[in-house]
């Protein structure tokens, strides 16, 4: 990417005020999608309030993460694909089949996400068939739309999942006192697990990464955009985070305080939106089945985005094309190509199932692109792939560490959990 970079510390022009904020609540909303929602409303089930402080330290790992790879592009004019290409050939070697593995099964995820709450609205069409319209809306609206209105959209999308979970939290008017008491640090009985999955699945995955591309989109391209950037960052997971801290109320004033209890994945959501409609009003849950396909739909198109700006930037450097090149933008044919292969591919499996094998390959890649996008950033950012004013400060290095630490065991746990499906999988053979 050809860039020219500032003095450091200079800004460039500004038209003033939040109309320049826009990246960061794009990776945010992007990453907190179904899963995230029913996980937290499950924390706020089993334990009250408890793990509200976990919450927050997720918050602040992850503005240590996406600041990290906003920085390293803005420092250096270069994607975040491009920094993990530095570290050697190995990068490639994990980051191809789990891009490519990754869409296939997410796609299908993404489709059913959006198809849930939609069918309990206009029950008239599948969930199968409303999340084939969801995909195709996506597909369409990044193939055709440019950065500016992009960000309108998942702007609006956010608002409406915000406003939402935030007045669905006020109708439960909350005990402040316990409130209060869940900041302080504590780890009840059997929640560790729980703990750990809310302080590592605030916000995203593989669209942090994304951050830098959105940021290249935006027009931020010189070191002189770094203050902007870091600001624009730690707004989006402010928000993020209130987001978050709601669902953690409705969870432990609604279920928690009444013994009652929710299913895991989305269905579960369904539930959380009787449970309201019984106790609010059918308006209440009504509402609350918006906010959730918003925060679907939000998750949808900004991976069909932001991650294939990064397939094409991976599939141009691939077949060597220099960093600059259309084939390596955003709009380029390896930019339509994978979204194309994360709408269409994936509604096999909306009506057919999700082939087993297919989901542990899913679930291993994953487990560990955290792990790798932590310690990658450490490496990156300390060494002189970095102009040495915008290396990692101690407390840079210090949160990147714990959370090397933190998805490391995530990455773990998984895949015991994954070794136990697969043992299954051979035995029903």
């Amino acid at each position: 990417m050809a860039t020219t970079t500032a003095p450091p510390g200079t800004q460039p022009e500004q038209r003033g005020g939040f109309t320049l904020i826009g990246p960061g609540l794009v990776v945010a909303a992007t990453g907190v999608g179904a899963a995230d929602l029913v996980a937290t409303v499950i924390a706020g089930q089993k334990f009250g309030y408890a793990l509200l402080w976990a919450v927050i330290v997720g918050c602040v790992l992850k503005i240590a993460l996406v600041e990290g790879a906003g920085r390293y592009s803005l420092a250096t004019g270069h994607t975040i694909y491009e920094g993990w290409r530095s570290l050697g050939r190995w990068t490639s070697w994990y980051f191809a089949p789990y891009i490519v593995i990754w869409g296939f099964v997410y796609g299908a995820a993404a489709m059913a996400g959006t198809g849930i709450p939609l069918n309990a609205l206009l029950p008239s069409l599948s969930v199968a068939w409303w999340g084939v319209i969801s995909g195709l809306i996506g597909a369409g609206l990044v193939l055709v739309s440019r950065y500016a209105v992009f960000e309108k959209i998942c702007a609006a999308l956010v608002g409406v999942m915000f406003v939402v979970m935030v007045l669905a939290a006020a109708f439960t008017v909350p005990n402040l006192g316990e409130l209060a008491a869940g900041l302080v640090p504590s780890i009840p009985e059997g929640g560790l697990v729980n703990l750990l999955s809310v302080a590592g699945g605030v916000g995203g995955t593989i669209t942090l990464a994304a951050y830098g591309y959105w940021i290249r989109e935006k027009g931020w391209t010189t070191d002189g955009h770094m203050r902007l950037m870091r600001v624009d960052n730690t707004v989006a997971y402010v928000v993020t985070g209130i987001f978050v801290i709601a669902t953690l109320i409705v969870g432990a004033e609604l279920l928690y305080s009444s013994n009652q209890a929710v299913a895991g994945g989305e269905k579960g959501l369904l539930q959380l939106s009787d449970v309201l409609a019984e106790r609010y009003g059918r308006f209440v849950g009504t509402l609350f089945l918006v906010g959730f396909w918003a925060a679907a739909m939000s998750s949808l198109i900004g991976v069909w985005n932001g991650v294939s700006m990064m397939f094409a930037d991976f599939a141009g450097d691939a077949l060597g094309k220099p960093e600059n090149h259309p084939d390596r933008q955003a709009r380029g044919k390896w930019y339509v190509a994978y979204v194309l292969w994360l709408t269409f591919p994936p509604m096999i499996m909306m009506f057919v199932g999700e082939p087993v094998w297919l989901i542990l390959a899913y679930g291993v890649l994953g487990a560990f692109f955290m792990p790798f996008l932590a310690v990658t950033l450490l490496w990156i950012l300390n060494s002189d792939r970095t102009p040495a004013i915008w290396r990692n400060t101690w407390l840079s290095n210090v949160l990147l560490v714990i959370c090397t630490a933190l998805f490391a065991y995530l990455a773990a746990q998984q895949l015991v959990n994954l070794g136990g499906q697969l043992a299954e999988f051979v035995r029903g053979l």
